[in-house]
């Protein structure tokens, strides 16, 4: 799970548009992104993915204009 802070304002669209880029280049990194949320009023966006390291989703999002604030990976599921 990543995060981004200072996005305030973000739309629907725009994030839609930077989730797409994502998508568009996570190929190249062996991610796999699943979902993206924001919060417009707070700027805060989180985007979940399945990558092989956190070095890996950040070089995507730095690639694509929108580099991660945090990457908190989460290796434990139930």
């Amino acid at each position: 799970m990543d995060v981004h802070h200072h996005m305030v304002g973000i739309t629907a669209e725009g994030l839609k548009a930077a989730h797409a880029a994502d998508i568009a280049a996570q190929g190249e990194e062996g991610v796999n992104f699943k979902q993206a949320w924001a919060d417009p009023e707070s700027g805060v966006v989180y985007c979940l993915s399945e990558a092989p390291s956190a070095d890996a989703v950040q070089r995507v999002h730095e690639r694509t204009g929108h580099p991660a604030d945090e990457i908190h990976p989460v290796p434990l599921v139930v």
